[in-house]
């Protein structure tokens, strides 16, 4: 069992940065490959950004690229996003989710959620 808290959301102007960090509960934090989703309203949850257990492998969607750098510390169970040159489309909640061994860019084959945390982009 694992349980996720996201925080870092907040009102920043377009241009600006924040950094979402997620904190995991449960011993087994660095078994789980690590994703950050995001859904705006009225749209589907789409995927942002993953990394493996071990941090080696880092996934990111076209639309962040360049701009937004996953990380982790397995010793903290924790996972960040940092996002910078935010833009007004980037506003949506976030979640960061886990799972093993399984599609990162799937959010159906994630196990575990967590609340979410608003990030809105002001233009």
């Amino acid at each position: 069992q694992v349980q996720l808290v996201e925080s870092g959301g907040g009102l920043v102007q377009a241009g600006g940065s924040l950094r979402l960090s997620c904190a995991a509960s449960g011993r087994t934090f660095h078994r789980y490959d690590m994703g950050w989703f995001r859904q705006a309203p009225g749209k589907d949850r789409e995927f942002v950004s993953a990394i493996s257990w071990s941090g080696a492998r880092t996934y990111y969607a076209d639309s962040v690229k360049g701009r937004f750098t996953i990380s982790r510390d397995n010793a903290k169970d924790t996972v960040y996003l940092q996002m910078n040159s935010l833009k007004p489309e980037d506003t949506a909640v976030y979640y960061c989710a886990a799972q093993i061994g399984a599609s990162y860019y799937e959010p159906p084959k994630y196990e575990y959620w967590g609340q979410g945390t608003q990030v809105t982009v002001s233009s």
